[in-house]
């Protein structure tokens, strides 16, 4: 049984979370005490996470509502997500080819074997399109020697074809026709669920620590990792 002030709590924690995201030590003292120093609180609180389809998880002094991969209210459906990440004329070769980019990106700066899986602190913009480029010939060409092409859904060679058909500009275009202005969007997005940083003006690209947490203790735990894997390959017909 729980008390009435418990029951309290938990909601005011609970309702803090879902406005705004995350609940962080520094910002919310006794929140956060109170969540993390009385057991009985906390599992309220992740109970209602779970009745709402999110996970409650804390990282290095922050409270996170992370919805789940289903939950299009809270989080983002595919058709919501495509919507953000592209333009409004895109089909899922440009859905998947913006989540080449977004995983490309997480590759190059969270490929450390060590206590921390963050390699690199920062990634230029430039070097990202053209690590992109790379990528994505070297899996084209290797799906050509290896014949692993599907019968059906998306292959690489058909994202592929979608970055080429990108015009490419020297200029800071956020044209999503150009590949500088495509990846931008994807960028913008990341930077408004507080993942990076993107500083135009250095041509950087920064992860955050909310980031940083993520891929350390939820991404890249192996059952998720897994999960995400299986997700992004899913063979679906157009």
């Amino acid at each position: 049984m729980y008390t009435a002030e418990q029951i309290t709590k938990s909601t005011s924690i609970f309702y803090y979370l879902l406005e705004n995201g995350e609940l962080v030590e520094e910002q919310q003292k006794e929140m956060y005490r109170e969540y993390s120093e009385n057991e009985e609180i906390m599992n309220l609180v992740k109970l209602q996470g779970q009745q709402c389809g999110c996970n409650i998880q804390k990282y290095s002094g922050v409270i996170y509502l992370i919805p789940k991969e289903d939950n299009d209210f809270l989080g983002y459906s595919k058709g919501a997500l495509k919507k953000e990440l592209c333009k409004s004329t895109a089909n899922d070769k440009d859905y998947y080819l913006s989540q080449f980019v977004i995983i490309t990106l997480l590759s190059e700066i969270y490929g450390s074997q060590g206590k921390s899986s963050k390699s690199r602190s920062f990634i230029k913009f430039g070097e990202l399109l053209n690590i992109v480029t790379n990528k994505l010939k070297t899996a084209v060409d290797n799906e050509n020697i290896e014949n692993i092409e599907k019968s059906s859904g998306i292959a690489f060679s058909n994202i592929s074809e979608r970055w080429d058909a990108l015009k490419s500009t020297d200029k800071a275009s956020t044209a999503k026709t150009f590949k500088e202005g495509f990846v931008i969007a994807i960028l913008n997005f990341l930077e408004n669920q507080k993942l990076i940083n993107f500083i135009k003006e250095d041509d950087m690209i920064i992860p955050t620590p909310k980031l940083d947490n993520f891929m350390d203790w939820n991404i890249l735990n192996k059952n998720n990792y897994e999960r995400i894997q299986e997700a992004f390959w899913e063979i679906e017909n157009e």
